[in-house]
């Protein structure tokens, strides 16, 4: 069968402060033409439908407006799971009576192994989820890390496997070997996130969500989507669309299809005067999301009304002169961004303590920092 495979649509983000709602519908209306034209049998949306866990009312409306025309008018499957931005709890309010229409939305752990067959293929709808939902689901203590509930629950679908069908794995969580940009939630507490790629061998094709760029893994059965917008200057370079998979017993092919940003994330640099002269800004797409080099030294009064009153979507400024210092302060920035939960703590408590946190201490700060990430996502 042929399905179009997306993901982290972020229903309700801003970038910036900017809101980004008419951008993700058109993005949206590009994704269903293309599901149209490919004549495919099904829409997969891997996670991360709503950007945060309560999203606003008008987030609402248009992710209600998406599924009606996706699913009701134009009456194509969909297969969607929730992500770490999702309410799982939220997020599955009208699930019993949403698969009378074909729509399947996995919020829970248990869900995930019954698969839903379409056609020559089976789908297993795996939604994001947290060691200890694993744990109480296995009734095994010693799952700690998601490495180690991923071993289980592979298992556990390996057993529903059919041989006559091909086997699809829909999941949000991140690859070892992934490549991840600055809009990417850290989810990883003392890497408990990461999932090995050789944990995914038995699936035809693997469809994943949670990583925005879908060069983040290369790998011969399993595709990150990315996100249908750029969501940070990071992305900027990123080439945006979905993947068109065709799924057969014995092979499958996907093919990725671009879409067109409403608005594009953008760099230009000059100094004030040129950014300011009209010759200039009528060159480019003042419209765009624009991230600005500044070249001058002399401080310039009152710059930003300034250049928001030729640019109206400025979402950051910064001046080049004086950048090896800038840039080494970039760079602390950037390993302490980089730096796990656990490994903050750790830092925090060598420097207070002039010791090691012993391996019992760690368990504990792994098990608290799961705890409070998982009740803050069920607010």
């Amino acid at each position: 069968m042929r399905f179009l495979h997306t993901a982290d649509w972020h229903i309700g983000k801003k970038l910036h402060g900017y809101d980004l709602l008419e951008e993700q519908a058109d993005a949206f209306q590009q994704i269903l033409k293309i599901a149209k034209e490919e004549k495919v049998d099904a829409i997969v949306v891997a996670g991360d439908l709503y950007d945060r866990s309560v999203p606003s009312v008008e987030a609402i409306e248009v992710f209600n407006r998406m599924i009606v025309e996706m699913n009701l008018q134009e009456k194509f499957p969909v297969l969607a799971i929730s992500g770490n931005h999702d309410s799982s709890t939220r997020l599955e309010t009208g699930g019993p009576w949403f698969v009378q229409s074909d729509f399947h939305l996995n919020t829970r752990l248990d869900q995930a192994f019954e698969p839903v067959e379409m056609g020559n293929t089976q789908f297993f709808l795996l939604p994001y989820f947290e060691p200890i939902s694993a744990r109480l689901y296995f009734d095994n203590e010693e799952i700690r890390t998601i490495e180690h509930g991923m071993k289980e629950v592979v298992t556990a679908m390996e057993k529903k496997f059919k041989p006559d069908m091909a086997h699809v794995l829909v999941s949000h969580f991140f690859v070892a070997g992934s490549e991840k940009s600055d809009s990417e939630t850290k989810l990883m507490v003392g890497g408990l996130d990461t999932v090995p790629l050789s944990l995914l061998e038995s699936f035809d094709y693997v469809a994943l969500g949670h990583l925005h760029g879908k060069n983040a893994l290369q790998a011969e059965n399993a595709r990150y989507s990315g996100s249908p917008l750029k969501f940070s200057l990071s992305e900027m370079n990123q080439k945006k669309g979905v993947w068109i998979v065709d799924t057969e017993v014995d092979e499958t092919r996907f093919e990725f299809k671009e879409i067109t940003p409403l608005r594009d994330v953008v760099q230009i640099e000059g100094s004030f005067k040129d950014l300011t002269a009209q010759a200039f800004y009528e060159s480019i797409d003042r419209e765009n999301y624009l991230h600005i080099q500044l070249t001058d030294r002399a401080v310039i009064p009152n710059m930003m009304n300034q250049l928001r009153q030729i640019y109206p979507r400025v979402i950051g400024v910064e001046r080049l002169f004086g950048r090896e210092e800038q840039q080494k302060n970039n760079e602390t920035k950037k390993e302490i961004k980089t730096l796990a939960p656990t490994e903050l703590v750790d830092q925090f408590f060598s420097e207070v303590t002039g010791e090691e946190m012993t391996p019992q201490q760690q368990v504990w700060i792994n098990d608290n920092l799961s705890a409070l990430h998982q009740a803050e996502r069920g607010k």
